[in-house]
């Protein structure tokens, strides 16, 4: 029945991917016929970012009083509804209104999920779950890219995600007797006992809650820096054409879920504090390669590396919250440091815009260093103070 249950999980991972990079897929299209400016993206993922970490923040008190598996039915039940609002949508501030339950859904389910999996499952399904994200992070565009290109229209991609998110939300409902019927309390819960929520006070105060979320918020800011300007660094900087350019971005992506599906594997041998300081070492390494005066080659060898890097540092932090924590604290503080994630995503890559802007696109390389010099800083206090 564990299996079962197991198999659930990696079906609800992949939903969590599925709609992540929609709106970057549909944007070009969206806009146009909402006669919008290009610019207004942004809104509608700040708008998404918000909910999310409103949700994530309030994740602790919501599995307590509910359980993960009601949490996850209801979020990935909600995210849907949202998918089926865009779908519907014929102006820019419908699109707006049914952001507000996009961003609410995905917060909860993604810090409860991962919660469960870290009390419940070995580092090494932590990884293969994040790959699985990975894969339907992939999926989402490829069928949005399907629609458009077939003359059916972004309206009729995001329909399509949202019948996949409710085939998943059925799935879901039928399987709730297995979250209680497939696992007892873990040895990490063990000895510990039902607790009030914690807020947002109290999980400040726990040693090494602050360097956590301070490591959560900038590994967010290389991934997404990486997967927003690489592109346009490679074009820029290294004189790679755009076409050329996008196609080597994308390895960035697909070193992270390859890296993911291979570091479960690893975890069999290293532990989480191998794994995250592995990472940064790779990521380091890939950072140096962009540095060097380089064509297309090095340039691809270089952000390959940096997926690969990325990998297996965000599952392995949040593995390792109950070691860090306590079981009785993991929920509250991987929901901060959800929010923390998505605090990063939303405010790093456009301040690297900014800079970029000011001071040249040969900046991207300096910034995701001194990022990343700051991520390790902080995780090596958070293993001193936890």
């Amino acid at each position: 029945m564990i299996h079962l249950l197991l198999a659930i999980i990696y079906l609800s991972f992949i939903s969590l991917g599925l709609p992540d990079s929609l709106l970057g897929a549909a944007w070009p299209s969206v806009y146009r016929d909402f006669c919008v400016p290009i610019s207004y993206a942004g809104i509608i993922s700040m708008i998404i970012a918000a909910g999310t970490v409103i949700s994530s923040l309030q994740s602790d008190r919501l599995t307590k009083k509910f359980g993960t598996g009601l949490v996850t039915t209801a979020s990935v039940a909600m995210t849907a509804v949202a998918l089926l609002g865009f779908s519907a949508s014929h102006s820019f501030w419908q699109l707006c209104l049914w952001a507000v339950p996009y961003g609410l859904g995905a917060g909860s389910v993604d810090a409860s999920l991962n919660n469960y999996v870290a009390l419940h499952f070995a580092s090494r399904h932590m990884s293969w779950l994040h790959c699985m994200w990975g894969i339907g992070a992939s999926v989402g565009p490829y069928i949005m890219g399907r629609t458009l290109s077939g003359g059916y229209g972004w309206n009729t991609g995001y329909c399509l995600i949202a019948v996949l998110q409710l085939v998943l939300t059925g799935i879901l409902l039928a399987g709730l007797p297995l979250w209680k019927k497939a696992t007892t309390p873990s040895p990490r819960e063990a000895g510990t006992e039902e607790k009030k929520a914690l807020t947002l006070g109290d999980i400040l105060k726990l040693p090494g809650a602050k360097e956590v979320m301070a490591a959560f918020f900038c590994y967010s800011a290389i991934e997404q820096t990486t997967g927003l300007w690489a592109s346009s660094y490679l074009t820029l900087e290294k004189g790679i054409s755009a076409e050329a350019a996008a196609g080597c971005a994308s390895l960035f992506f697909i070193g992270i879920t390859v890296g993911r599906a291979l570091g479960g594997f690893l975890t069999m041998r290293f532990d989480d504090t191998q794994m995250i300081r592995l990472g940064q070492g790779i990521i380091a390494f890939g950072v140096m390669i962009l540095l060097i005066p380089s064509g297309e080659l090095l340039s691809r060898i270089g952000l390959i590396l940096i997926g690969l890097g990325c990998a297996p540092i965000y599952p392995c932090i949040i593995h390792s919250t109950p070691s860090h924590f306590g079981a009785d604290r993991s929920q509250a503080v991987i929901g901060v440091q959800m929010a923390s994630a998505y605090v990063g995503t939303s405010l790093m890559p456009p301040l690297f815009g900014i800079l970029a802007s000011a001071f040249g696109m040969e900046l991207f390389p300096v910034y995701l260093s001194v990022v990343l010099i700051l991520m390790i800083f902080m995780h090596e206090r958070l293993l001193k103070k936890a």
